[in-house]
């Protein structure tokens, strides 16, 4: 569970802050994109206002983004499948865009997240044989356009 921060330290930590995660974390662009994430999740006003919390202290420097989808999970009860698609999409739409500046912040490196893997068929078809390769003759059959 995160430490409760007076608004005192919050913005002291918002201070110290690169110019350009200052400008994220008040932007109505980010609010709109938390917005737009929840309600395509069908999640509740009063959890929407949460995420938005846990957005801020990713940016701010006190939750990493590595443990975004973890604190969906622990900290707001959401499903797995949910926390996962919320962090998949405010990783790609509000942290990506300020990821060296993030990596800066927690001194980490943020690698995209893994595509999800599609299932093999459980009957693979049997490799191709190679054909050996055919050196490039001339076509007897065709005729020359002039």
């Amino acid at each position: 569970m995160a430490k409760n921060y007076t608004k005192e330290e919050l913005w002291k930590l918002y201070e110290k802050l690169p110019k350009e995660l200052q400008e994220v974390i008040f932007a109505e662009e980010t609010a709109n994109h938390i917005g737009n994430i929840c309600e395509r999740q069908k999640i509740k006003e009063e959890i929407i206002s949460k995420i938005a919390e846990r957005v801020r202290n990713v940016l701010l420097g006190i939750l990493a983004p590595t443990d975004f989808q973890e604190a969906l999970e622990a900290e707001l009860k959401l499903k797995k499948s949910v926390a996962r698609e919320i962090a998949q999409e405010i990783n790609r739409f509000i942290f990506y865009p300020v990821k060296s500046s993030l990596e800066e912040l927690y001194k980490i490196e943020i690698t995209p997240a893994a595509k999800p893997k599609v299932a093999k068929r459980a009957e693979a078809a049997p490799p191709a044989e190679e054909k050996p390769s055919v050196p490039q003759k001339e076509d007897a059959y065709r005729e020359l356009i002039e």
